[in-house]
């Protein structure tokens, strides 16, 4: 209570919201790295066993896929006696479903990005508003020293919402480009499986 009290005194009005802003850019940074930093670590044991394996996978693995590699080949496979073109909308078609997964909640931390600096500002300008309000009320000489702890005291808002403004905004960059890649190489192991069921033994998916 004593940090939040100190938050308070510091930040003013925009405290709760810059508050809200900062923790809802922790749990999204923590949620979508670990999420992804798993995505990534099973793809690549999967694709190392698919390579040691031969590109077979018993019925048992495809029953059970813990990759969205397996995952992928399996609904292929369900449809292997598919076109090849039905395949490649079906496959489209589940891609799209794993993009908005995996880019789930970048839209939020960008929002976070833009609002932060915002409300900091707008914390900003009340406070000075609040000061020149105190300093004509009070009629007392104004000094340096009393304009500077206000001053001050307005502007830790930006500087509150410039520090929460910039994770949030690199995240949701880097994790989007960390997305794009995990789902370039689904693509291309769906693709190769794609081809594989036709016959086209390139290496890449259970037959």
């Amino acid at each position: 209570m004593t940090l939040l009290h100190q938050l308070h005194q510091q930040l003013g009005l925009m405290s709760w919201p810059l508050i809200l802003c900062s923790v809802l850019t922790l749990a999204l940074w923590l949620e979508r790295g670990l999420t992804l930093l798993w995505v990534s670590s099973r793809g690549e044991q999967e694709k190392k066993q698919l390579r040691l394996a031969g590109n077979k996978f018993s019925s048992v693995e495809l029953e059970n896929p813990n990759s969205l590699i397996l995952q992928g080949c399996r609904l292929l496979v369900q449809h292997k006696d598919c076109d090849k073109a039905t395949r490649e909308d079906l496959a489209g078609i589940w891609l799209q479903q794993q993009r908005r997964k995996l880019h789930s909640g970048l839209r939020v931390l960008t929002l976070v990005g833009v609002i932060s600096p915002l409300l900091g500002l707008l914390g900003t300008v009340l406070g000075l508003i609040s000061m020149f309000a105190s300093i004509g009320e009070s009629g007392n000489p104004v000094t340096p020293a009393l304009l500077a702890d206000g001053l001050g005291l307005a502007m830790s808002t930006t500087a509150a919402g410039l520090m929460i403004a910039l994770p949030a905004i690199a995240g949701a960059q880097l994790f989007g480009l960390w997305a794009d890649r995990l789902l370039d190489k689904l693509t291309h192991e769906l693709n190769q499986c794609n081809l594989h069921l036709d016959g086209v033994a390139l290496g890449g998916c259970p037959s």
